[in-house]
């Protein structure tokens, strides 16, 4: 896939040490079973130009930035053209081109993506960027950019 250019560039703006792989004892942190991610727009299917603004939302949880480990918490991470599901839960998400780290506890982001057609998921992280369990990831999303 051609690079991505972030045109909201504090969405990456995460500390190299909080990416470090964590010990955490090997407990995830809980989420509660009513805790629900998704994307409020765009929606599933659309056909959609440059710059592309992606809205996230959440249910039964609240927003954290990285770091600060209060109850029910976490923040978003979204993947493109990468199923979290090919990820170790148990480990830090890496932070890639195609992984996007909000650990600043955003909930919106502009990106100028290539053209074509491309699939969005979102995954909450929690203060370790380390998946819930069981894991808060949204349905996956897939947009045509013109």
């Amino acid at each position: 896939m051609s690079r991505l250019f972030i045109t909201f560039a504090a969405a990456l703006a995460v500390p190299t040490a909080a990416l470090a792989q964590h010990d955490h004892g090997g407990a995830r942190t809980e989420a509660p079973p009513e805790a629900r991610v998704y994307f409020i727009t765009p929606a599933d299917g659309d056909t959609v130009a440059n710059p592309v603004t992606f809205h996230f939302g959440l249910q039964g949880m609240g927003i954290a930035p990285a770091g600060v480990d209060w109850p029910d918490t976490g923040h978003h991470h979204m993947f493109i053209n990468t199923d979290p599901a090919t990820m170790d839960m148990d480990a830090t998400l890496p932070a890639t081109e195609n992984i996007l780290h909000f650990g600043g506890g955003q909930t919106e982001v502009t990106l100028d993506l290539p053209a074509g057609e491309h699939t969005f998921w979102l995954l909450l992280g929690d203060t370790n960027h380390v998946p819930h369990d069981p894991p808060v990831m949204s349905e996956p999303i897939t947009l045509t950019i013109e």
